[in-house]
């Protein structure tokens, strides 16, 4: 295990609008070498996301400011879990001295009403890590990553991810 103690690279997309806070654990390396979240070319994120909302996806091509700007007009705050960590490549499963974000500034000066987190690890550290000084609990969604490819196609999935289009329209 080759662990590299890593600083979170972005700030937080939100605005004072934002009703829905999705968080993952930690940029994986392709996000950060592609500049935004969920930038590994064959995580589903974003079309699971858009499809949940009923709206069109993202461009592609487009890069950070581009993102940041369609998850405003949804109404969709996004982050992750932690500010640094050491991990080990992408493997949520090798993190090592996790340090979390602040999550009530963010709150506070935004309309946030529920947090998901995407995948387990992202679940289980923001409930220990977290959720105190948030002041609320986060709701598991199943991954968009890759690596959960299997699950993906299960009904199970797409209700999980329709939650968020409820929140983020109401």
């Amino acid at each position: 295990m080759s662990l590299m103690l890593l600083e979170h690279p972005w700030p937080a997309i939100f605005d004072a609008y934002s009703r829905v806070l999705i968080l993952g654990s930690f940029p994986s390396p392709q996000s950060r070498r592609a500049g935004y979240p969920y930038g590994h070319p064959q995580n589903i994120f974003w079309s699971v996301l858009a499809a949940a909302l009923s709206v069109s996806p993202v461009d592609r091509s487009a890069g950070w400011t581009e993102r940041a700007a369609w998850l405003n007009v949804q109404h969709i705050a996004l982050w992750d879990v932690l500010a640094s960590c050491e991990i080990d490549g992408a493997a949520d499963s090798s993190i090592r001295n996790p340090q979390p974000q602040l999550f009530r500034p963010l709150i506070q000066n935004s309309q946030i009403r529920i947090i998901f987190t995407t995948g387990r690890q992202a679940t289980d550290l923001f409930q220990r890590l977290c959720a105190v000084e948030a002041g609320m609990e986060a709701h598991y969604l199943p991954s968009t990553s890759p690596a959960n490819r299997a699950r993906q196609q299960l009904p199970e999935f797409k209700q999980s991810w329709a939650e968020v289009g409820i929140w983020a329209r109401d």
